[in-house]
């Protein structure tokens, strides 16, 4: 079962970066899916990652 990110905001960034592409790679096909199956905002999960330097590539499908 895929790790929840529905406290993402307490999460560590870098567990939380590597979480979010593994399931963006394994489960989902792109960034929306996942957080509408997980229940949470695209705008805070993008804004928590950003200040940890990574963003989201649409072309990838990953944050980087």
């Amino acid at each position: 079962m895929p790790i929840s990110l529905a406290r993402f905001a307490n999460m560590d960034p870098y567990i939380l970066v590597s979480a979010v592409n593994m399931q963006l790679r394994d489960a989902y096909s792109d960034l929306d899916e996942l957080c509408k199956a997980h229940e949470i905002s695209r705008e805070e999960l993008c804004a928590k990652l950003k200040k940890a330097g990574f963003s989201y590539d649409t072309d990838s499908r990953q944050f980087k």
